[in-house]
This record gives C-alpha cells, structure tokens and sequence, in this order.
C-alpha cells in the first residue's frame, strides 16, 4: 500500500462526524480553565477549590478511560459514547448548581470526567485507525487528533464570549445544552469497535491476556509512565494559564486568547506528528516533543510578561501540545495491534490523567502556600532568572517542576522499541 490508499464513502463520513465529536468533546472540556476566577470570586473560594474540582476531572477521565475502552471494545462503541454524552451534559449543568466543594467534585469532577472518557481521544481514535487502511492509521490519529485541537480554538473563545455577554452562571446551560449535538455525531463510530474487528492472529486472545501481555513488555511499560508528564503539562496549564495571565495583569481575554492559540497551533502540530510519526521513529519523536516544550516553557518564564511573550509561548507549546498522541497510540497499535486497542491505550492514558490530576491540583494547592512562595519565588527570580511578579510568582514553583519533567519524559522515551511483540511480532521484540 502507498499513502494514496482510497477511503470508502463511509469512512469519509466517519471522518467528519467523529473530528466533530473530539472538538466539541475537546473544546467544552478545555473551556473550564475560564471559571476558575469567576467561580472562585462569586463563592469566595481560593482556587485551590475548583482546582482540584478539575484534577478529580482528569484523574476521573483517566480512569473512566480504561473501562469505556474495554466496553466499547466488547460491546461496541456507540452505546459507551451516548452513555458519556449523557453524563457530559449533566455534569456541567449541575456544575452551575454547585456552591460548595463536595457537589463541585461530583459534577465538574466525577459526571464531567466520566463524560470526557467516553466522547475523547481514548475511543474514537481507535475507531478511526481501525476504519482507514493500516497505512493512514497515523495519518487518522494526527487528523482527529487536530480536530481536538479546532475544538478548543472555537470553544475557549466562544466560551469567555459568552460569559462576558450572559455570565458564567448562563453559560454553563448553554454549553450543557451543547452536548446533545454529539448524539448525531456518535451514530457513524458504530461499525467501528474492536468487537466488529476480525484478526485471526488475536481473535481468541482475552482482556486479562491483552493486559498481561502489555504489562509483560517494558517498552509499554515506558509509555505509561512517560505519558504521565504530557497530563501533568497539558493539565495545568489549560487550567492554570488563564489565572496565571489575570494575575500578572493582562485582560481575562487574553487568557482565553492564549488557549485558542495553543488549540489553532496544535491542529498543525498535530497532524504534522500524524504524518511524521509514519516516517520518523516514534520514541524519537516524543522524546524531542517534550524535550521542547521544556525548553518552551523555560523562555517563557524568563522573558518579561509582554503580549509577545504570551504569544510565543501559546504557538511553540500549541505546536507541541497534543503532537504526542499520534506516535503515542501509534506506538500502542504497532506493540499490539488494534483489537484491544481503546483497552490498552486507555491504560496509557490513565497514566496521562494522573499526571494531570497532579498538575491541576499542585498548581492550585501550591498557589494557595503564599508563605512558602516567598521563598521559593525569590529563589527563582534571583537564581533561575523567572520574571513572575506578584501574586503570579506564587506559580513559579509549579512552572519550574513542569520544566524538569520535561526533561525527564525526554530521557524516558529515547530508549522504547517501536517493534511488535506477542503474537503480532515477526521477531523477538
């Protein structure tokens, strides 16, 4: 096969439908970094309250990830993603609802997070490698991948358009209602689950062998652990950036402004790492990505706070930004093929929530330790050369741990094997 292999109608369609779906799965969800300040001002919270309402989302989302992956590999996937919708749209409605901390955690954090699971990457990425050709499965991972990204573009400003207009309380309803629009969009995943997929080579082989088997080869083993510093950077910042702007003095818009910026860099970043990611050493790719994002992050903190700055940080991560889940789930489905494939990504991705729990949390409980900020914040501005100020250097901590591991998932990649192994390897793995 050459990458010019045709699509079927059909499969043009599921293209469409399910780039749909991950922007507005994607776009709702990277919406809610925008009521961490207005929700914390109304109710007098400090924002270590909504900020770990989020983290409980994304550790949530993570492991949701890996049961929705395992059920819609048996049982298919549109009955998981309109179970998800509904919980979607529940969870942000009674998100608006929530004046304290415990209804807080319940909606935006366990409905919303189920919610995400089952509408994100974890199982339409699947259904899309397994309807293209094998030669284009990195190209439909980059591809849908992208459309994650436009989602967030569109939604992020659309969102703080309307909480300007309607306030935040309005503009929960609005994007609660949203979510029925993804009923339509789930329909075309259908024919597309693991259990409709027919492999000789691994249709006998159960879940607990599938795992097994995973969890037996250290190269996986690398993976997960690795993917935990992509949550732990994508998480925090999608939370913490917009805050971390206000405080530095810059307009709530140019918060939101920052986040479509990533979101309209990552769709080039994004399908570029799809195409590349067919061509180019997967482990060499991801250990470069966030090789960079750390050298990113590092400028940015360094460079006086300016519009420029933000904006060189919101394109250079934004190319960055979701550019590792192509040869992430690539890597997975040349390990193990597509069978069990939501099951074993999705065990991939609870790593990646983990890692977002913890950035979300530590970047709000951190904030909150105003007194060991003084000390941390002076050490970083007069020995790391940070230009944080004010309440914004209470950040400075946080930026420097998103900097060093960095580093860290840079080194834990180099050395991962992009061979198959099991019953799908030719050779010894």
């Amino acid at each position: 096969m050459t990458n010019d292999s045709p699509l079927t109608p059909a499969v043009k369609i599921l293209l469409i439908s399910a780039c749909l779906l991950l922007m507005m799965s994607f776009g709702l969800r990277s919406s809610f970094g925008l009521f961490v300040k207005p929700m914390s001002e109304t109710y007098g919270w400090g924002r270590d309250i909504i900020a770990t309402s989020l983290a409980i989302q994304n550790l949530t989302w993570g492991l949701v990830a890996v049961f929705a992956g395992g059920l819609a590999d048996r049982f298919g996937n549109l009955r998981v993603v309109l179970a998800a919708i509904a919980l979607y749209g529940l969870g942000i409605l009674w998100m608006a609802y929530s004046p304290n901390a415990i209804a807080l955690n319940s909606s935006t954090g366990i409905l919303v997070g189920a919610g995400v699971a089952g509408t994100s990457f974890g199982i339409v990425l699947p259904a899309l490698m397994r309807a293209v050709p094998e030669d284009r499965r990195q190209w439909a991972a980059g591809l849908g991948t992208a459309a994650g990204s436009m989602g967030q573009f569109v939604m992020v400003p659309f969102s703080q358009t309307l909480i300007d207009a309607f306030g935040w309380f309005s503009t929960l309803h609005i994007l609660a209602a949203m979510t029925l629009l993804m009923v339509v969009l789930a329909i075309p995943l259908a024919p597309y689950s693991g259990s409709n997929e027919v492999q000789a080579q691994d249709s006998d082989q159960t879940i607990r062998q599938a795992i097994t088997e995973a969890f037996g080869h250290n190269h996986y083993v690398l993976l997960v652990i690795g993917f935990f510093v992509c949550g732990f950077h994508l998480a925090f910042i999608t939370v913490h950036l917009p805050a971390y702007l206000s405080d530095l003095g810059f307009a709530a818009r140019v918060g939101a402004w920052s986040l479509a910026i990533i979101g309209i860099s990552n769709m080039i970043g994004s399908y570029m790492s799809g195409v590349w990611s067919s061509r180019v050493p997967k482990q060499l790719m991801l250990s470069w990505i966030y090789l960079l994002r750390a050298v990113v992050i590092a400028v940015f903190i360094i460079l006086p706070p300016s519009i420029y700055s933000v904006v060189f940080f919101s394109v250079g991560l934004g190319l960055l930004w979701l550019a590792t889940i192509p040869p992430t789930s690539g890597l997975v489905a040349v390990m193990f093929g597509t069978r069990y494939m939501a099951l074993l990504y999705g065990i991939v991705f609870l790593s990646h929530q983990i890692g977002s729990f913890c950035g979300v949390f530590l970047g709000g409980y951190l904030y909150e330790q105003s007194e060991m900020f003084q000390i941390i914040s002076t050490f970083c501005g007069q020995y790391l050369g940070f230009s944080s100020y004010g309440d914004a250097a209470r950040y400075d901590l946080i930026w420097l741990i998103n900097i060093l591991l960095g580093i860290t998932a840079a080194a834990i990649h180099w050395p991962i094997k992009e061979t198959a192994v099991g019953r799908f390897a030719t050779g010894s793995a």
